[in-house]
């Protein structure tokens, strides 16, 4: 058994304190942690960030711990307090899009990963790169194997979209452990917060389970590696259009289906006599086709046509391309127009209301012309699997009505299409947004009188937030590339609710990057510049990047003092300080709770945020009492804390009198107080009852478990 008090010990107890900072009971569990090394070994210890760091940190306590047994004895005691939590759920389900219906040929394909998934554990990871063409099946391959019965995978098949062709389009690394966790049962407030430790997370997660994973759409070995796992029942299948090298896998190529294949899969689409009746047309078609299935379910019911038209030149070589032209043709000029136009970025997953103002249809009308494309095969619909009115673009369809746009709509009209599209998505965001969050200074109201879609609740404006959050990233890219940086920045604005109350930080960070380069060229020093600093520097910090997220708050301070923004400047100066409790800078954290109060004091009696004072006043104190609490002056922190607790109490904000009393309870606890500990802990339950704050609550019966336990 694990000496509690050895190097590997203490350092197991600092990685897993570290990776539970995604909810406020992790927040204050590395808090304290901070607090106690402090304590420990007298003097200021910066806060671990690699795995190195933790050992040499966790070295310092071990020196001054072996020889004492009183101090052994409070850390295994802290560690305990500290170190758990809600267990991740352990769903066994499959999450694969999904399968196809008829499924032709591809047997000796089957038999190569039936073969890798079920042979003996010999400590080489179970990995297979399927690899052909867009449209030849490799992902329907990968998704029909792990969707047939088996015992294979007991624990469920879990799946994640890679992006696709390149690093432009690759979805971020975080984002996808993200998803994959999500379909393991782990819930976001479980998961580390910094996007390095999530890989160590998953593969822990995984590392006793029976398990599928499809890695599809991916175009490196760099891009996989961090997806991984040497578990002996783990089977990775990664799934790209071209080998790759670097990656250490059995190579399952997909080419085209042989004549006989294809007619065989003909025949199952349509049946036996449409093929029959087909046969003087049929030869012509199978070349169309290439032996691609997606070209063939495509030209399946064109099969009864006396002939095939000729093709535009440069789209009878491919047959995805080939396909798309074939269908287009048949549409109704409304249905080509939509196709073609909304083809002109790679939105992630659009909606008829989207589509409806790109075109200037009713979006009414938009829901059956989308219906109808992914009907025709021009559309996908979206990869949830839910019937939710939201599709994207095949790589390769794409291209052709991207190209088709521009031949026979023009660089202008195609202009004027997307500044249709980025004006629908920034009222959309603007509206939800402010619904979401209505009392924050930090997000700005709808323009003029476009209020947009009224929200049942917060809850269901945060929603649409979140459905469109994909769609919003790729909108500000747009918009930089368009050189309308006005729009991009207020998109970037808008996406403030999201980071306080959703996360997806690795999703939005892109984003958050363009705005705060885009004000730094045509607003520096401006509202616009802090607010974008402020919201870039927080979502830097959730990823556990402080270096970035110190240099960003520090800007955002200069841009707030310098447009005169004494509510911005002091809320930045604030963040520094709770940046420095993370860092385990008490001193420096209270010096900056101090200053912050100082600006707030010079708040007018017309200025912005003045009526959010009492509660910004509070806050600080509070955040005072914690920094006081780090350096080990206890009594000096309650006195903070108690100021904190009773403005809190006379606003009636339950929420942070919960918190408050929580931090309270742990300075009685750092003394071994259970008696003057307990009935705050006692009222912090009570006051958090209904209000869903599972881990608050968890952290809490904890605390009240080691007052009561002799």
């Amino acid at each position: 058994m694990l000496d509690p008090t050895s190097v590997a010990a203490i350092s197991a107890v600092l990685g897993a304190v570290g990776s539970g900072m995604a909810n406020e009971a992790g927040k204050w569990a590395w808090e304290s942690t901070g607090g106690f090394v402090r304590r420990i070994v007298g003097r200021e210890v910066p806060a671990p960030v690699a795995p190195g760091e933790r050992d040499d940190v966790a070295r310092m306590v071990h020196e001054q711990i072996r020889t004492n047994p009183q101090l052994a004895a409070s850390w295994n005691a802290f560690a305990a307090r500290v170190h758990g939590g809600p267990n991740p759920a352990r769903a066994a389900q499959s999450h694969l899009p999904a399968s196809v219906r008829f499924f032709t040929d591809r047997r000796e394909a089957m038999r190569q990963l039936q073969r890798e998934a079920s042979r003996r554990a010999d400590g080489r990871p179970r990995l297979a790169l399927v690899h052909g063409p867009d449209g030849m099946g490799s992902s329907t391959l990968a998704v029909h194997f792990g969707s047939r019965p088996t015992r294979l995978f007991p624990d469920g098949q879990i799946y994640a979209d890679l992006g696709g062709g390149g690093a432009a389009s690759a979805r971020d690394v975080g984002t996808v452990l993200r998803v994959l966790l999500r379909q393991l049962g782990v819930r976001d407030e479980e998961m580390p917060t910094a996007t390095d430790r999530l890989g160590e997370f998953f593969r822990h997660c995984v590392s006793d389970r029976r398990l599928l994973v499809v890695l599809d759409h991916a175009h490196s070995a760099a891009q996989v590696r961090p997806f991984l796992t040497s578990a002996p029942a783990v089977f990775t299948i990664v799934v790209a259009r071209t080998p790759f090298p670097g990656l250490d896998a059995v190579r399952v190529p997909v080419g085209p289906l042989t004549d006989r294949d294809a007619v065989r899969l003909l025949t199952d689409i349509t049946d036996k006599s449409t093929v029959a009746a087909a046969r003087a047309a049929l030869p012509s078609l199978l070349a169309r086709c290439g032996g691609s299935p997606y070209a063939l379910r495509a030209a399946a019911d064109r099969l009864s046509a006396p002939t095939l038209p000729p093709r535009r030149t440069g789209t009878d070589t491919d047959p995805v391309q080939g396909a798309a032209e074939d269908n287009y043709r048949l549409l109704a000029p409304e249905a080509a127009r939509l196709y073609r136009l909304m083809a002109l970025r790679g939105w992630p997953a659009f909606d008829a209301t989207a589509a409806g103002r790109t075109t200037g249809q009713d979006p009414a009308a938009a829901v059956e012309l989308l219906a109808d494309l992914a009907d025709r095969m021009l559309l996908e619909r979206s990869r949830s699997g839910s019937d939710d009115g939201r599709y994207h673009y095949r790589p390769g369809v794409r291209a052709h009505a991207e190209a088709a746009a521009i031949r026979e709509d023009g660089i202008a009209a195609c202009s004027a299409a997307l500044a249709r599209t980025l004006l629908a998505y920034t009222g959309l965001a603007a509206s939800a947004a402010h619904q979401a969050l209505p009392e924050s200074w930090r997000v700005p109201e709808p323009v003029g009188d476009r209020t947009g879609q009224r929200y049942e609740n917060r809850g269901a404006a945060l929603d649409a937030l979140l459905a469109e959050s994909g769609n919003l990233v790729e909108a500000v890219r747009c918009a930089e590339e368009s050189g309308d940086p006005d729009t991009a920045v207020r998109l970037c604005r808008s996406l403030w609710p999201l980071q306080l109350k959703a996360g997806h930080h690795e999703l939005l960070l892109p984003a958050l990057r363009i705005g705060a380069r885009l004000v730094d060229s045509h607003r520096p020093g401006s509202l616009d510049a802090g607010a974008l600093h402020a919201q870039l520097a927080h979502t830097l910090t959730e990823l556990g990047r402080w270096e970035e997220a110190e240099a960003e708050t520090l800007a955002a301070a200069r841009a707030e003092e310098s447009a005169d923004h004494r509510r911005g400047h002091a809320s930045a100066v604030e963040f520094l300080g709770l940046l420095r409790l993370r860092q385990w800078r008490y001193q420096d954290a209270y010096e900056c709770f101090e200053e912050a109060g100082d600006i707030l004091d010079t708040l007018g009696a017309h200025d912005e945020g003045v009526a959010d004072l009492p509660r910004a006043q509070a806050l600080l104190e509070r955040h005072r009492g914690r920094a006081l609490r780090g350096l080990g002056r206890s009594e000096e922190a309650r006195e903070r804390l108690g100021t904190a607790l009773r403005r809190f109490r006379a606003s009636g904000d339950t929420y942070n009198t919960a918190r408050t009393l929580t931090d309270l309870a742990e300075t009685w606890l750092d003394g071994e107080d259970t008696e003057a500990a307990l009935p705050l802990i006692d009222e912090a339950i009570t006051t958090l009852d209904g209000q869903r704050a599972e881990y608050h609550l968890s952290h809490l019966r904890r605390m009240r478990e080691r007052c009561i336990t002799p």
